[in-house]
């Protein structure tokens, strides 16, 4: 997948016309996949590009000054693009200037021009512009094809990013991954530790999520995917694993700030700094709580990979 960061890098050299999508696909759940299966299989039928705008944050941090905890970064959302087969992605700075830009302007100098939009497949509520002017009706007034995909719901709830922000934020997996239509997931950056799991005989991939929303401490089975941005086999084999999300009570020590997220490979034998890791949340095996010594905790953290081994066989 082509991603352009830059408007100056457009419109690409003898590209084809695009089909375009509009939006910030937090989480990429089922209806902003209902939007990009839409848009990929009406790209096929016209030779087209499937191609997605979105923005480098969310529009709220610039607007409001804060912004909701993402499901997913920009890195993670740009990783889905490319699963679900959008083949140009082009991520767009969200400023004072692309706040003031009139709609009109935004659709002729960047959609048109820039992308050579020939068709647009948009959310039932994809707003774009200065004062959110932008939408469907809008595109369709300046004599444009507009596919509308609509809300979806599931178990009479509609599906929204709001809605799976607070499900995760509850603990509730099994309620997010029905709204995602996938397990939920942490994508991040390998970063040094102390080497306590190495020294309890237990190795850790020490992840930073780069600020997406995790779930309640615990301890969890899952699978990791390593350095998904770089794997050229785009369904390369998930490895089983287990996670704990938390302070390490066990521990002497300062209590950080904000919960570490560690990863131990039940395979293990893997060098794993500076590379990108993306968990796939299972199950919860059990809440975080404070051992007597190391050595009650080892014997934890080895009845909790035999857990995983079991649920993930």
């Amino acid at each position: 997948m082509r991603v352009t960061t830059d408007l100056d890098q457009l419109p690409l050299a003898n590209g084809p016309p695009a089909v375009v999508s509009i939006g910030v696909f937090d989480g990429l759940h089922l209806g902003h996949q209902a939007i990009l299966s839409a848009n990929c299989e009406r790209a096929a039928r016209q030779a087209a590009l499937a191609t997605v705008v979105t923005f480098d944050k969310h529009p709220k941090a610039f607007l409001l000054g804060r912004a909701p905890r993402t499901l997913t970064t920009l890195e993670h959302r740009l990783r889905h693009f490319e699963r679900l087969g959008i083949e140009h992605t082009l991520v767009l700075e969200f400023n004072q200037t692309l706040r003031e830009t009139p709609a009109r302007d935004f659709v002729q100098r960047i959609l048109l021009d820039g992308l050579r939009a020939q068709t647009f497949v948009l959310g039932f509520d994809s707003k774009f512009g200065s004062g959110r002017e932008g939408d469907a009706d809008f595109l369709r007034s300046m004599g444009h094809e507009v596919q509308v995909i609509q809300k979806i719901e599931v178990s009479q709830r509609a599906v929204s990013s709001t809605a799976i922000r607070e499900a995760v934020e509850l603990g509730d997996l099994a309620g997010a991954e029905r709204m995602l239509g996938r397990p939920v997931s942490v994508y991040g950056q390998v970063v040094r530790g102390d080497g306590i799991g190495l020294s309890l005989g237990f190795p850790t991939a020490n992840l930073n999520p780069h600020h997406e929303l995790l779930p309640p401490t615990g301890v969890y089975a899952g699978w990791a995917r390593l350095d998904p941005l770089n794997q050229n086999d785009r369904d390369a084999k998930p490895l089983p694993a287990v996670a704990n999300i938390g302070f390490r009570p066990t521990l002497d020590g300062v209590r950080p700030e904000r919960p570490l997220f560690e990863v131990h490979l039940l395979e293990g034998g893997r060098d794993l700094y500076d590379q990108h890791l993306e968990f796939e949340f299972a199950a919860r095996l059990r809440e975080e709580q404070r051992f007597e010594n190391l050595k009650a905790l080892t014997h934890q953290i080895a009845l909790d990979c035999e857990a995983a081994r079991q649920l993930l066989a």
